[in-house]
């Protein structure tokens, strides 16, 4: 929280290149909001635990490919109160993995998640309560967009409302067939709250995000390739392949992107950040900074006596 404050006063006062420092920092990485915005974290996590169910699941790997699952199949993974805070928590050890080069955001048994559960969703419907809420999950999110990782979002069966925002805060979605990704906030009465009609704009354009906001348009895997918010198809398995095979597909997917020593693809990740969220001359200060943490280094050392440039 003081970091956030820090950074909302360098940026007045104009010094955008030491935020564009701290923007580095992964305990800052995320911080949208603070104290200043009325937000108290320990105050809405204690609302939040109240209303318990389901998990938010990590499995590291050693490939440095983590698996983090949504699981609550009997409410098609709607994010209960105490799902929200795992996310968090989750978020948190990600930010702290040194060996760690991607992530693969999935749901539980074959649907990736409906958004929010509507026992915690009726609970706090006040406009306070729920404000504190939409900040806590933009939070949550941003941070999970920004961490040092690439990270992929698989699609099996519906993404939801929240769910459907959820897609958007990773680097890539993939979607099996058969998947839909909707974006059902209108039915609702609502729209989205955790980031996710800003991180779509920027996704699929301002076009198609009004169209998919507005008609609350199912997505399905032909069009999301059309419109840019799907990366990827994966055939889902005949019933005698076994589980497993579609997240086996994600993996084999995210690799080809994630091959290499876990500081060179989480310098990747950085740069393309800062080329992202800074300024042009800001993002190449950034770009410089992060250059030179891996020049000389043990990666680049072995890949110029392997002589392995052109490869």
């Amino acid at each position: 929280m003081v970091l956030c404050a820090m950074r909302r006063q360098l940026l007045r006062s104009g010094s955008c290149a030491v935020w564009a420092r701290l923007l580095l920092q992964r305990q800052s990485s995320g911080c949208v909001y603070s104290s200043a915005h009325g937000f108290h974290q320990e105050e809405i996590t204690e609302k939040l635990q109240a209303f318990p169910g389901g998990s938010v699941d990590l499995l590291k790997q050693e490939s440095g490919i983590a698996v983090l699952t949504i699981n609550y199949p009997s409410r098609m993974n709607a994010f209960s109160g105490s799902m929200m805070v795992e996310l968090e928590e989750r978020v948190s050890q990600l930010e702290s993995w040194m060996d760690g080069k991607g992530v693969i955001v999935q749901g539980a048994a074959g649907t990736f998640c409906s958004g929010s559960d509507l026992t915690a969703v009726r609970a706090i419907s006040n406009p306070q309560d729920g404000m504190k809420m939409c900040m806590f999950m933009q939070n949550a999110l941003t941070r999970l967009l920004r961490l040092p990782l690439i990270s992929v979002a698989l699609v099996e069966g519906k993404a939801l409302g929240g769910g459907a925002e959820l897609t958007t805060a990773c680097d890539f979605r993939l979607m099996a067939s058969g998947s839909v990704i909707q974006f059902v906030h209108k039915h609702m009465g609502l729209v989205p709250g955790w980031g996710g009609a800003a991180r779509l704009s920027r996704i699929v354009g301002s076009q198609n995000a009004l169209k998919l906001l507005g008609g609350s348009l199912k997505v399905d895997p032909e069009v999301g390739l059309q419109i840019g918010l799907a990366d990827g198809v994966l055939e889902v398995p005949r019933a005698e392949e076994g589980a497993g095979v579609v997240l086996q597909q994600a993996e084999n997917w995210l690799s080809h992107y994630t091959e290499g020593a876990a500081p060179v693809i989480q310098a990747v990740k950085k740069v393309v950040l800062s080329g992202r969220e800074l300024p042009l001359y800001e993002a190449l200060r950034t770009e410089k900074d992060v250059f030179g943490t891996v020049w000389g280094g043990q990666a680049n050392l072995q890949a110029l006596a392997n002589k392995s440039k052109h490869r």
